[in-house]
C-alpha cells in the first residue's frame, strides 16, 4: 500500500477529500500514486503538511522505486565498461537515472534502504567530479563512503594493488569505485573481490559512467538517441571518454564521427562503426550533437600538436565552426575545460547550446542508477545462493 494511500485509511479520510484540501484533482492524484506523474514541488509540499511529515519523498515513492528494481534488465555484476552491455541494459540505466532527476528535484533523495550498505572510493588519478559525484550518490541512497586516501596509504608503502584489494574485500564493501592509469586495472580487480566494481576510468581504455551520463543528457534534451549524428572532436587518441561514448551511441543506434588530427587520431575506430575526420568543416556536417573533448596532456609522452594556439584555430570550437553543423546542434564537454584551447570561452558559456552544466547536474543521478541496479543484483544472487541451500 502506498504511503498516502496508508496515510488516509489510518485517518478515516479518502482520495476526493483529500484532492480537494490539496487544491487538484482526484484523476492527478491517482496519477501521483501510480507513478504516472510526479508532484510539483508545491504539490509536494503541500502533501507533506497537510500529513504532518508522515508521508514525504522518502516514502512517497518506494512503490515505483520497487517495481523499477524489480524490472531492470541489467544483468552484470559490475560495470567496468560499456562494451559489451546489451541496448536494454543501458535503457534500464537510462531510465532509473530519469526517474531520480525528477525526485531530487522536488527534495533530494535519501533513500535508507541502503543504510549500513557501504562504497569505497579507490582512486589512483586526481579527480574532483567523477569522485565527488559518486560519493553524493552514494550518499543519497544512505550509504556509508570509504574514500581511499592513496597518498597516505600501504600502496605508497610497498603494498601491492592486489594486496590492498584483498584487505578491501576483508571488510565486505557493497561497491568498490575505482580510478586507475593502468587499462584494465578493474578488470583484475573484479576477478579478485566478492563486492561490485564499478570503473570510473581505466588508462586509455574506457569511463563507462561518463558516457552514461552524456547519453542521459543528449535523450533528456534531445529525446532520443538512436538517428542522432554525434561528432567527437579533439584527443581522441588519449581519451577513455571517446572510446566509451562510441561504443555507447553506436549501441544505441547513433551515428558516430570523430574528428582530430592525425596525430591524436588512434587506429581501429572503424571497426566499431565510427566515421573518422580530420577537417572540422566535413566532419561537423549534419551534427545533431557535438562532443568536445579535453587535451590529455598528463597522458602525452612527447608533442602531439604544434601549439595551443594553433590547435585552436583549426580544431577548437567556436560559432564559425559551429555553423557547419546543424542549426539546433547543442554542444557537451566532459570537463575541466581548457577555454581558448579546446573551445571558445563565450560559446562554453552559452546555456542555450551548451549541454555542459547539465551533464554536471546527471552524473550523480547516473552514479545512483549505477549502484543501485548493482546492489539489487549483489542482493539477488544472495538470495538464489540461500535458496538452493
Amino acid at each position: 500500500m502506498h504511503a498516502l494511500d496508508k496515510w488516509i485509511k489510518e485517518n478515516s479520510s479518502n482520495r476526493k477529500k483529500l484532492a480537494k484540501t490539496l487544491n487538484i484533482s482526484a484523476a492527478s492524484l491517482s496519477r501521483y500514486l501510480t507513478g504516472d506523474r510526479i508532484p510539483k514541488q508545491s504539490i509536494m509540499q503541500k502533501i507533506i503538511t497537510v500529513t504532518e511529515g508522515n508521508v514525504n519523498p522518502s516514502n512517497f515513492y518506494t512503490i515505483k522505486r520497487i517495481n523499477i528494481i524489480n524490472t531492470n534488465k541489467y544483468k552484470q555484476k559490475h560495470l567496468l565498461g560499456i562494451e559489451g552491455l546489451e541496448p536494454t541494459e543501458i535503457t534500464s540505466l537510462l531510465d532509473r537515472a530519469d526517474d531520480i532527476i525528477k525526485e531530487n528535484r522536488i527534495e533530494p533523495l535519501i533513500n535508507h534502504k541502503y543504510k549500513g550498505r557501504t562504497l569505497v572510493n579507490l582512486f589512483f588519478e586526481d579527480s574532483t567530479r567523477t569522485k565527488t559525484s559518486f560519493e553524493l550518490a552514494a550518499n543519497r541512497l544512505g550509504m556509508d563512503v570509504i574514500n581511499m586516501q592513496i597518498e597516505t596509504s600501504s600502496i605508497r608503502k610497498g603494498e601491492s594493488l592486489l594486496d590492498t584489494a584483498m584487505t578491501l574485500n576483508a571488510m565486505k564493501p557493497d561497491i568498490l569505485v575505482i580510478r586507475h592509469s593502468l587499462s584494465g586495472t578493474p578488470h583484475l580487480l573484479a576477478n579478485k573481490i566478492n563486492c561490485a566494481v564499478i570503473n570510473a576510468g581505466d588508462g586509455l581504455h574506457e569511463h563507462p559512467t561518463q558516457a552514461l551520463l552524456d547519453a542521459l543528457a543528449i535523450r533528456r534534451r534531445k529525446n532520443k538517441i538512436q538517428g542522432l549524428t554525434v561528432a567527437i572532436c579533439g584527443d581522441i587518441a588519449h581519451s577513455r571518454v571517446a572510446r566509451s561514448n562510441i561504443k555507447l551511441l553506436i549501441t544505441m543506434g547513433a551515428k558516430v564521427k570523430v574528428i582530430a588530427p592525425t596525430t591524436l587520431m588512434p587506429q581501429g575506430l572503424d571497426k566499431y562503426g565510427a566515421k573518422i575526420f580530420t577537417n572540422m568543416k566535413e566532419g561537423l556536417k549534419d551534427a545533431d550533437i557535438v562532443m568536445i573533448l579535453r587535451l590529455q596532456h598528463e597522458r602525452m609522452q612527447g608533442s602531439y600538436i604544434p601549439s595551443a594556439k594553433e590547435y585552436f584555430k583549426f580544431y577548437g570550437l567556436d560559432r564559425n565552426k559551429l555553423s557547419f553543423a546543424k542549426k539546433n546542434a547543442l554542444v557537451m564537454h566532459p570537463g575541466p575545460i581548457n577555454r581558448g584551447v579546446e573551445i571558445d570561452s563565450e560559446l562554453a558559456d552559452d546555456i542555450n547550446r551548451t549541454l555542459i552544466l547539465e551533464q554536471v547536474e546527471l552524473g550523480v543521478a547516473i552514479r545512483m542508477s549505477v549502484i543501485e541496479h548493482l546492489i539489487n543484483n549483489l542482493d539477488n544472487k544472495k538470495y538464489d545462493i540461500k535458496n538452493e541451500k
